[in-house]
């Protein structure tokens, strides 16, 4: 019985989320995010204009390596992964073989 209640209760946490459905996402933050970050961590801090371009390239190549690499996670998804091992493995599976099904039926 406490089963069911568990799962009735993870369904009705996932339908009441913020973020129903979309459980992961890409974050989304740009070089300019990054560096009025810097920014407020170093104020006054004066950069000459030649390495103020290097700083933005640098922030830029550093936004789109982040961006590649790093999700926002729905906290009831992310505690789900963590708490079942098999269920994030799973995933993984799903994730390495997708697309192989359809070549397979072709």
């Amino acid at each position: 019985m406490s089963d069911v209640l568990d799962e009735a209760h993870g369904i009705i946490q996932c339908k009441e989320c913020p973020w129903y459905k979309t459980c992961v996402m890409p974050m989304r933050f740009t070089a300019e995010d990054i560096r009025r970050q810097l920014q407020q961590s170093a104020p006054g801090m004066d950069i000459p204009q030649q390495a103020d371009l290097n700083m933005q390239n640098l922030l830029s190549s550093m936004a789109t390596a982040a961006q590649n690499s790093l999700l926002e996670g729905c906290p009831i998804f992310i505690d789900r992964l963590r708490s079942n091992p098999k269920l994030a493995q799973r995933i993984k599976e799903i994730m390495q073989n997708w697309g192989k099904e359809e070549e397979t039926k072709t």
